[in-house]
Protein backbone atom coordinates (compact mmCIF):
# COMPACT_ATOMS: atom_id res chain seq x y z
CA UNK A 1 0.00 0.00 0.00
CA UNK A 2 0.97 3.60 -0.84
CA UNK A 3 1.28 5.64 1.59
CA UNK A 4 1.89 9.32 1.61
CA UNK A 5 1.23 12.61 3.86
CA UNK A 6 -0.21 15.53 1.64
CA UNK A 7 0.26 18.82 2.50
CA UNK A 8 -3.07 20.70 1.86
CA UNK A 9 -1.13 22.46 -0.91
CA UNK A 10 -1.09 19.26 -2.12
CA UNK A 11 -4.58 18.41 -2.07
CA UNK A 12 -5.67 22.05 -3.92
CA UNK A 13 -2.93 21.12 -6.61
CA UNK A 14 -4.87 17.93 -7.11
CA UNK A 15 -8.41 19.19 -7.47
CA UNK A 16 -7.38 22.56 -9.02
CA UNK A 17 -6.67 19.99 -12.14
CA UNK A 18 -10.31 19.83 -12.63
CA UNK A 19 -11.18 23.25 -13.55
CA UNK A 20 -7.57 23.88 -15.56
CA UNK A 21 -8.48 20.90 -17.88
CA UNK A 22 -12.14 21.44 -18.45
CA UNK A 23 -11.61 25.35 -19.30
CA UNK A 24 -8.83 23.70 -21.66
CA UNK A 25 -10.84 21.19 -23.04
CA UNK A 26 -7.95 18.89 -21.99
CA UNK A 27 -10.38 15.58 -22.07
CA UNK A 28 -7.19 13.19 -21.35
CA UNK A 29 -5.91 16.23 -17.90
CA UNK A 30 -9.62 15.72 -16.94
CA UNK A 31 -9.83 11.94 -16.79
CA UNK A 32 -6.28 11.56 -16.02
CA UNK A 33 -6.44 13.00 -12.67
CA UNK A 34 -8.64 10.32 -11.32
CA UNK A 35 -7.02 7.13 -10.16
CA UNK A 36 -7.71 3.43 -11.15
CA UNK A 37 -11.42 2.53 -10.29
CA UNK A 38 -12.17 6.59 -9.21
CA UNK A 39 -15.83 7.57 -10.01
CA UNK A 40 -18.14 10.57 -10.38
CA UNK A 41 -21.37 11.32 -9.35
CA UNK A 42 -22.50 14.99 -11.05
CA UNK A 43 -25.08 15.74 -9.49
CA UNK A 44 -25.27 13.47 -6.18
CA UNK A 45 -28.58 11.45 -6.63
CA UNK A 46 -27.88 10.01 -10.37
CA UNK A 47 -25.90 7.14 -11.16
CA UNK A 48 -22.23 7.40 -10.64
CA UNK A 49 -19.56 6.87 -13.25
CA UNK A 50 -17.32 4.34 -12.53
CA UNK A 51 -13.30 3.94 -14.17
CA UNK A 52 -11.98 5.79 -16.54
CA UNK A 53 -14.44 4.56 -19.87
CA UNK A 54 -17.22 5.66 -17.67
CA UNK A 55 -15.80 8.93 -16.68
CA UNK A 56 -14.53 9.41 -20.32
CA UNK A 57 -18.36 9.41 -21.45
CA UNK A 58 -19.20 11.48 -18.77
CA UNK A 59 -16.52 14.00 -19.75
CA UNK A 60 -18.01 14.27 -23.50
CA UNK A 61 -21.38 14.12 -22.48
CA UNK A 62 -21.16 16.87 -20.11
CA UNK A 63 -17.57 18.69 -19.80
CA UNK A 64 -16.30 18.84 -23.67
CA UNK A 65 -18.77 20.18 -25.57
CA UNK A 66 -19.05 23.51 -23.24
CA UNK A 67 -17.23 26.24 -21.57
CA UNK A 68 -17.41 25.85 -17.84
CA UNK A 69 -15.43 28.72 -15.12
CA UNK A 70 -15.39 27.48 -11.28
CA UNK A 71 -16.53 30.39 -9.49
CA UNK A 72 -14.54 29.62 -6.35
CA UNK A 73 -15.71 31.13 -3.01
CA UNK A 74 -13.80 28.83 -0.54
CA UNK A 75 -11.54 25.73 -0.42
CA UNK A 76 -12.18 23.73 3.03
CA UNK A 77 -9.56 20.58 3.43
CA UNK A 78 -10.28 17.94 5.83
CA UNK A 79 -7.99 15.20 6.16
CA UNK A 80 -7.67 13.93 2.46
CA UNK A 81 -10.61 15.29 1.40
CA UNK A 82 -11.11 18.84 -0.31
CA UNK A 83 -14.82 20.86 0.20
CA UNK A 84 -15.19 23.32 -2.53
CA UNK A 85 -17.70 26.10 -2.57
CA UNK A 86 -18.41 27.61 -5.54
CA UNK A 87 -20.59 28.72 -8.38
CA UNK A 88 -20.14 26.96 -11.74
CA UNK A 89 -21.02 29.16 -14.69
CA UNK A 90 -22.10 26.95 -17.48
CA UNK A 91 -21.83 28.01 -21.42
CA UNK A 92 -24.39 25.80 -23.49
CA UNK A 93 -24.10 28.06 -26.57
CA UNK A 94 -24.04 32.07 -27.44
CA UNK A 95 -27.66 32.42 -26.09
CA UNK A 96 -27.86 30.07 -23.50
CA UNK A 97 -25.79 30.34 -19.89
CA UNK A 98 -26.51 29.44 -16.19
CA UNK A 99 -24.88 30.10 -13.11
CA UNK A 100 -25.08 27.19 -10.76
CA UNK A 101 -24.51 27.43 -6.44
CA UNK A 102 -22.95 24.37 -6.19
CA UNK A 103 -20.69 22.30 -3.38
CA UNK A 104 -17.79 19.69 -4.64
CA UNK A 105 -17.01 16.91 -2.80
CA UNK A 106 -12.97 15.42 -4.21
CA UNK A 107 -11.59 12.44 -1.98
CA UNK A 108 -7.41 12.27 -2.47
CA UNK A 109 -5.51 9.24 -2.41
CA UNK A 110 -1.83 8.63 -3.18
CA UNK A 111 -1.05 6.47 -6.41
CA UNK A 112 2.23 5.89 -8.01
CA UNK A 113 1.69 8.87 -9.54
CA UNK A 114 0.98 10.70 -7.05
CA UNK A 115 -2.81 12.50 -5.72
CA UNK A 116 -5.70 10.87 -7.36
CA UNK A 117 -9.27 11.66 -6.80
CA UNK A 118 -10.73 8.67 -5.80
CA UNK A 119 -14.37 10.56 -5.65
CA UNK A 120 -15.68 13.53 -7.28
CA UNK A 121 -19.44 14.21 -5.97
CA UNK A 122 -20.88 17.46 -6.99
CA UNK A 123 -24.27 19.17 -4.93
CA UNK A 124 -26.44 21.25 -6.89
CA UNK A 125 -29.89 20.58 -7.63
CA UNK A 126 -30.91 19.55 -11.02
CA UNK A 127 -34.85 20.54 -10.97
CA UNK A 128 -33.58 24.29 -10.32
CA UNK A 129 -31.06 23.81 -13.06
CA UNK A 130 -33.53 22.80 -15.34
CA UNK A 131 -35.75 25.46 -14.21
CA UNK A 132 -33.38 28.14 -15.10
CA UNK A 133 -32.25 26.37 -18.34
CA UNK A 134 -35.79 26.76 -19.57
CA UNK A 135 -35.76 30.30 -19.05
CA UNK A 136 -33.20 30.65 -21.43
CA UNK A 137 -36.25 30.78 -24.24
CA UNK A 138 -36.51 29.51 -27.94
CA UNK A 139 -32.34 29.43 -28.06
CA UNK A 140 -32.78 26.75 -24.96
CA UNK A 141 -34.93 24.30 -27.25
CA UNK A 142 -31.84 23.45 -29.86
CA UNK A 143 -29.40 22.85 -27.15
CA UNK A 144 -31.51 20.66 -25.18
CA UNK A 145 -31.91 18.80 -28.00
CA UNK A 146 -28.01 18.81 -28.85
CA UNK A 147 -27.87 17.09 -24.98
CA UNK A 148 -30.51 14.95 -24.92
CA UNK A 149 -28.70 13.38 -28.30
CA UNK A 150 -25.30 13.06 -26.57
CA UNK A 151 -26.23 11.87 -23.48
CA UNK A 152 -28.03 8.75 -25.58
CA UNK A 153 -25.23 8.37 -27.88
CA UNK A 154 -22.65 8.39 -25.17
CA UNK A 155 -24.18 6.52 -22.25
CA UNK A 156 -27.13 5.43 -23.97
CA UNK A 157 -30.56 4.65 -22.53
CA UNK A 158 -29.79 3.48 -19.23
CA UNK A 159 -27.42 6.29 -18.62
CA UNK A 160 -29.77 8.20 -19.46
CA UNK A 161 -32.47 6.77 -16.89
CA UNK A 162 -29.55 6.99 -14.52
CA UNK A 163 -29.02 10.84 -14.98
CA UNK A 164 -32.64 11.15 -14.51
CA UNK A 165 -32.12 9.61 -11.10
CA UNK A 166 -30.71 13.47 -10.14
CA UNK A 167 -34.31 15.03 -9.87
CA UNK A 168 -35.19 12.66 -6.94
CA UNK A 169 -34.14 13.47 -3.80
CA UNK A 170 -35.38 14.84 -0.45
CA UNK A 171 -36.11 18.05 -1.87
CA UNK A 172 -38.01 20.89 -0.02
CA UNK A 173 -38.69 19.01 2.73
CA UNK A 174 -35.29 17.73 3.37
CA UNK A 175 -34.41 21.29 3.20
CA UNK A 176 -37.04 22.21 5.79
CA UNK A 177 -35.43 19.59 8.20
CA UNK A 178 -31.73 20.73 8.05
CA UNK A 179 -32.42 24.56 8.10
CA UNK A 180 -34.05 23.97 11.57
CA UNK A 181 -31.02 21.83 12.07
CA UNK A 182 -28.56 24.67 11.33
CA UNK A 183 -30.60 26.91 13.60
CA UNK A 184 -30.12 24.96 16.16
CA UNK A 185 -26.33 24.20 15.65
CA UNK A 186 -26.00 27.74 15.34
CA UNK A 187 -28.13 28.66 18.38
CA UNK A 188 -25.65 26.25 20.48
CA UNK A 189 -28.94 24.59 21.20
CA UNK A 190 -27.71 20.78 22.22
CA UNK A 191 -31.17 19.91 23.28
CA UNK A 192 -33.14 20.87 20.19
CA UNK A 193 -30.22 19.02 18.25
CA UNK A 194 -30.92 15.80 20.42
CA UNK A 195 -34.23 15.75 19.02
CA UNK A 196 -33.70 15.84 16.15
CA UNK A 197 -30.89 12.93 15.36
CA UNK A 198 -31.73 9.20 16.52
CA UNK A 199 -29.51 6.60 18.13
CA UNK A 200 -28.00 5.76 14.49
CA UNK A 201 -27.19 8.92 13.44
CA UNK A 202 -23.80 8.96 12.33
CA UNK A 203 -21.64 12.14 13.74
CA UNK A 204 -18.42 12.85 11.89
CA UNK A 205 -15.45 15.70 11.67
CA UNK A 206 -14.78 15.47 7.66
CA UNK A 207 -15.20 12.05 6.31
CA UNK A 208 -14.75 9.45 9.03
CA UNK A 209 -13.28 10.90 12.14
CA UNK A 210 -16.13 9.95 15.30
CA UNK A 211 -17.90 13.32 16.72
CA UNK A 212 -20.19 13.72 19.07
CA UNK A 213 -23.18 15.99 18.90
CA UNK A 214 -22.15 18.25 22.08
CA UNK A 215 -18.31 18.75 19.58
CA UNK A 216 -20.34 19.80 16.84
CA UNK A 217 -22.68 22.18 18.70
CA UNK A 218 -19.48 23.90 20.20
CA UNK A 219 -17.41 24.35 17.01
CA UNK A 220 -20.69 26.16 15.52
CA UNK A 221 -22.91 27.51 17.87
CA UNK A 222 -22.85 31.67 17.27
CA UNK A 223 -22.28 30.22 13.17
CA UNK A 224 -24.65 32.04 10.37
CA UNK A 225 -25.03 29.19 7.78
CA UNK A 226 -25.93 30.03 3.80
CA UNK A 227 -26.66 28.49 0.93
CA UNK A 228 -28.20 25.31 1.60
CA UNK A 229 -28.58 22.88 -1.20
CA UNK A 230 -30.28 19.19 -1.21
CA UNK A 231 -28.85 17.06 -3.68
CA UNK A 232 -30.53 13.24 -3.92
CA UNK A 233 -30.80 12.12 -0.38
CA UNK A 234 -28.00 14.82 0.85
CA UNK A 235 -28.14 18.51 2.07
CA UNK A 236 -25.40 20.38 2.03
CA UNK A 237 -25.02 24.08 3.70
CA UNK A 238 -21.97 26.32 4.19
CA UNK A 239 -21.17 28.15 8.04
CA UNK A 240 -19.51 31.00 8.97
CA UNK A 241 -18.47 31.71 12.70
CA UNK A 242 -16.12 34.49 13.30
CA UNK A 243 -14.32 34.39 9.44
CA UNK A 244 -14.07 30.99 9.94
CA UNK A 245 -15.97 28.92 7.09
CA UNK A 246 -16.96 25.55 7.35
CA UNK A 247 -19.50 22.78 5.30
CA UNK A 248 -21.77 20.55 6.40
CA UNK A 249 -23.43 17.34 4.45
CA UNK A 250 -26.81 16.05 6.22
CA UNK A 251 -27.60 12.97 4.71
CA UNK A 252 -31.36 11.85 4.92
CA UNK A 253 -33.16 8.20 4.37
CA UNK A 254 -36.20 6.72 4.99
CA UNK A 255 -39.69 8.05 4.08
CA UNK A 256 -40.17 10.13 7.44
CA UNK A 257 -36.41 11.64 6.64
CA UNK A 258 -34.77 10.34 9.26
CA UNK A 259 -30.73 12.16 9.56
CA UNK A 260 -28.56 8.79 8.90
CA UNK A 261 -24.97 10.97 9.01
CA UNK A 262 -23.85 14.09 9.65
CA UNK A 263 -20.40 15.73 8.32
CA UNK A 264 -18.38 18.79 9.34
CA UNK A 265 -15.82 19.96 7.27
CA UNK A 266 -13.73 22.73 8.24
CA UNK A 267 -10.10 23.28 7.42
CA UNK A 268 -7.15 22.42 10.04
CA UNK A 269 -5.33 25.72 9.27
Amino acid sequence: MIRMAFTRTDLIAAVELSPQAAGAHDRPGWVGMFAAGGQVEDPVGSRPHRGAAQIERFYDTFIGPRDITFHRDVDIVAGSTVIRDLELEVVMSPTVSMRIPAYLRYAVAATPAGPRITALQAYWELPTMIVQFARSGAGAVPVGLRLAAALLRNQGPSGALGFAKGFGGVGRAGKRLIAGLLDDLCAGDEVALHRRLSAQTVVCAGDDVPLTASQLVEQTAGATWRKLIASGTSVVAGLENGGKRSVLIAELTGRGLQIARLRYFVDAE
